[in-house]
């Protein structure tokens, strides 16, 4: 796609600015377009997001079968009391139009033949942990690599929409930050062009953070190298509310491998029959949870991680095969073949598997219509805290919140009166920053913060161990915030900067809240307290000054 731009100065001028290329971005992109010119910004290649890296699958009531009323309540209870009723209502009813659409930009879903009815097809749902239906729409196991195919391959097809690969936010420009009068708004946001190592300025009268999570944040994680929490740190540095932080999901099967990087095993193998077991072929989730090897993830995670330190092991077994070797080929071709490499069969034997640093339930706190409390900035996706997923999201709702609040987003998007931004808007000012010579200095300090995150800020929590943390965090980010001063900015140094807010952010939300609820569980209070139920924990800065 040939990036063209309108040129005011040294500013790029759109209607709209899409910071993040997953399903939400995406999405988005693709009904703001018919209300004008489209900057979709994306730090890495345009492919490469979270949502290319979802095996399981899409959430949504799509048989006779189902109810929007199941789905509702088995994200309820996923949610541990947390949830926005609202909010879940509004998701799951809009989940099957939103679906239809999906299907009309291109996306394939598997469908199963019925013999009886040759020429006949129907989806072929899946369950999942936590669902009391099959309600899991999915491309065999790599459902969002189709779905990033499909609305990738539709962008393309749209003349307004513009997609810079390669380019990173750096920061949001607002109008408190630039000194002008009246009520602060989000008026663009300053980018590295990773190419030519400079800053440019994108103007837009609305730009919409899609930057998902933030697993890099800890030493193990399913998700890539690129979710570093860029879009939490941005909006937090701009002073806007973040809520909830202290809700990151850990997936309870990660494959343990010397030379695997953190290669997820969907949830879906235990959702089509596999059964957790420790090194002995004991199934040890039979006594934890009625769903046994289906129960919630916070719970089979916990499970697992208690498990591992009972019995001193490094990982624990995930087997399926029993099952037929034909079925397990067909329904997980993906990990069957990836697996296959490491030199194991899962349909012959057990996947050795540990738990990792996998969704973030909290974020940006944001409306079910992307709406934050800074006029002018959106946020939707994973990046978004919008009383979806509670202190606990239940499976496969990610996808379907991404696309049912991108659609609301742009909706809110083309109606909204938000003035465009000022004809010119300040370039960035580098100032004496001079070229690092010491990026050992970055490297070390990003492996510091992602090993005091796994080693007291993990699956199991305690009061000193999260001031530990705390207190380690605070003293690198005056030096990380030295050298961001003194050196011109590199994508490295980006990414150390935000990991770093996102690690405080999580270890202060962690503080507040005087219970286990969800996905936060503490040895200090291990039982959730009634009067915390329906209390977000939220933290906010006032916005820095200029750079």
């Amino acid at each position: 796609m040939t990036e063209t731009h309108m040129l005011m100065g040294n500013v790029k001028h759109y209607d709209f600015l899409v910071i993040g290329s997953g399903i939400a971005g995406l999405f988005y992109a693709l009904k703001a377009a018919a209300g004008g010119k489209v900057a979709v910004v994306t730090k890495k290649n345009r492919a490469e997001s979270n949502t290319n890296y979802a095996q399981g699958g899409i959430a949504s009531v799509m048989s006779k079968e189902d109810s929007f009323e199941d789905h509702v309540r088995d994200t309820l209870i996923a949610g541990a009391g947390l949830c926005k009723e609202d909010v879940v209502r509004a998701i799951v009813q809009d989940g099957p139009a939103r679906i239809a659409e999906l299907i009309e930009y291109g996306a394939r879903f598997s469908v199963k033949h019925d013999p009886a009815a040759p020429g006949h097809a129907e989806l072929d749902l899946t369950r999942e942990g936590g669902h009391s239906k099959r309600r899991i729409l999915h491309a065999q196991d790599i459902t969002g690599r189709e779905l990033e195919r499909a609305l990738l391959e539709a962008c393309t097809r749209q003349p307004n929409i513009h997609i810079f690969e390669n380019h990173f936010g750096v920061d949001l420009i607002t109008t408190a930050k630039m000194g002008l009068p009246g009520p602060n708004r989000c008026v663009g946001a300053y980018v590295l062009n990773k190419t030519t190592g400079q800053v440019d300025t994108f103007a837009a009268r609305v730009v919409v953070l899609a930057t998902g999570g933030c697993g890099k944040v800890y030493l193990y994680t399913t998700n890539p190298d690129i979710a570093t929490g860029d879009g939490v740190a941005m909006a937090y540095r701009a002073g806007v509310p973040i809520a909830n932080m202290e809700f990151i999901q850990f997936h309870p099967t990660c494959l343990y491998h010397p030379k695997a990087k953190s290669f997820l095993i969907s949830e879906a193998v235990r959702g089509e029959g596999g059964v957790l077991k420790n090194l002995a072929g004991e199934e040890f989730m039979n006594g934890v949870h009625p769903l046994k090897s289906l129960a919630p993830r916070d719970i089979v995670a916990r499970a697992i991680d208690s498990e591992m330190k009972r019995t001193g092991a490094d990982y624990v077994l995930l087997d399926i095969s029993h099952l037929s070797a034909r079925f397990v080929m067909n329904r997980f071709p993906n990990i069957y073949e990836t697996l296959l490499k490491y030199g194991i069969d899962m349909t012959k034997e057990p996947i050795p598997v540990v738990p990792a640093a996998h969704y973030q339930c909290g974020g940006v706190l944001a409306s079910v219509d992307g709406e934050t409390e800074l006029p002018g900035l959106l946020a939707i996706g994973e990046v978004a805290c919008t009383g979806l997923h509670g202190a606990n999201r239940l499976a496969s709702n990610s996808l379907l919140e991404a696309i049912v609040c991108a659609h609301r987003a742009a909706l809110l998007s083309l109606r909204a009166d938000w003035p465009p931004p000022p004809a010119r808007l300040p370039e960035w000012q580098s100032g004496n920053a001079t070229n690092a010579d010491e990026m050992v200095v970055v490297s070390h300090n990003w492996d510091e913060i992602r090993r005091v995150m796994w080693d007291y800020v993990g699956i199991v929590r305690t009061t000193k161990r999260l001031q530990r943390a705390r207190n380690r965090i605070l003293n690198l980010q005056a030096e990380i915030q030295e050298f961001y001063w003194d050196f011109l900015i590199t994508a490295d140094l980006l990414e150390l900067r935000n990991i770093a807010t996102v690690a405080e952010l999580i270890v202060a939300c962690a503080l507040q809240r005087p219970e286990s609820r969800g996905l936060h569980y503490t040895l200090d209070h291990p039982h959730p307290d009634p009067a915390w139920e329906k209390r977000d924990t939220l933290l906010r800065r006032p916005p820095p000054p200029s750079p």
